[in-house]
């Protein structure tokens, strides 16, 4: 079976990974940064959900397969070099961050250091405590 066209649009890195910034569809605030390759891309367009490469795993990985936050697929955008995503998503609940925050951009530089300024809105042990699961020590679910 041959790749689908456009896998030679993206300019992936020697590993086979492309950056992939993930955007609230509705608001356009910027959710997380993770990783895709060919194969995750191509999993999150027939899923209709984001999947992304994960590199301390060393596999496939369903955003929310362990929180239960989701990423519900809108739209992908290659940028003008070829070499990043933009995934246009439906964060289901709210909270993209693995810390339980909407987002893992959430301390921006204040002075001389970034300062965590965005609420927690769920702890992390309450997330994965209803998971079922402990959080991965990677620091990415």
């Amino acid at each position: 079976m041959n790749p689908p066209p456009w896998t030679a649009q993206v300019k992936w890195s020697a590993d086979g990974l492309v950056p992939a910034i993930a955007q609230d569809a509705r608001s356009g605030r910027v959710l997380m940064l993770a990783w895709m390759n060919a194969e995750s891309l191509a999993a999150s367009l027939a899923e209709g959900r984001a999947v992304y490469w994960s590199r301390s795993r060393g596999r496939l990985w369903r955003k929310g397969e362990e929180s239960g936050h989701i990423q519900r697929l809108q739209e992908v955008r290659l940028d003008c070099d070829g070499d990043a995503l933009l995934l246009q998503v439906e964060q289901v609940a709210g909270i993209a961050c693995h810390t339980g925050r909407e987002s893992c951009f959430f301390s921006p530089l204040q002075g001389d250091r970034f300062v965590a300024v965005d609420p927690v809105l769920k702890a992390a042990s309450e997330i994965y405590e209803q998971a079922g699961s402990a959080k991965p020590g990677s620091g990415v679910e």
